[in-house]
């Protein structure tokens, strides 16, 4: 997929796809078991599009190239973006405006748009780089007004101990 185009408008072209798919396992299978499969596919393309970020990048995938990928996720103005601190081990925002959460509303599928995005940010960082986590306390999505996001990244020799 082109890694040019803006997120919010992919969100909404996968959201519009999935959203009858989603309806028709959740009469088939029930709604426990289409959410179960639905999270574990977006979570499976969330590490993918993590690793294919990753490979397409010229240089490190540290904290600092991770943020230059927000342009492709603020497009269009998809998120308004408060930066708290940048550092080379630590990244740290609060998102006060979210279109995304704003498109699933308006497509009638608020309930999915977790799954749908919210869900993807930690996967994306296990493919991007296994050394970069993120916590999340809060999400717009889920009814806060707003998303408190607290990307960290371990020191290599921190990984390489763990086993």
């Amino acid at each position: 997929m082109n890694n040019d185009m803006p997120i919010l408008r992919r969100r909404e072209i996968e959201a519009r796809v999935i959203k009858p798919i989603y309806e028709e396992m959740v009469e088939a299978f029930g709604e426990k078991a289409a959410h179960g499969v639905l999270s574990r596919a977006i979570k499976g393309d969330a590490i993918a599009h993590g690793k294919n970020c990753a490979e397409s990048q010229v240089g490190d995938n540290d904290i600092a190239s991770f943020a230059g990928l927000f342009k492709l996720w603020t497009a269009e103005d998809a998120l308004t973006i408060d930066i708290l601190e940048q550092t080379e081990q630590s990244l740290d925002f609060n998102v006060t405006r979210c279109r995304y959460a704003e498109m699933y509303r308006d497509m009638g599928i608020s309930e999915l748009g977790s799954v749908l995005s919210c869900d993807r940010d930690g996967n994306f960082c296990k493919g991007y780089n296994p050394r970069l986590t993120l916590e999340r306390t809060q999400t717009i999505m889920r009814g806060a007004s707003c998303c408190d996001f607290r990307y960290r990244l371990a020191n290599e020799d921190a990984t390489s101990t763990e086993s």
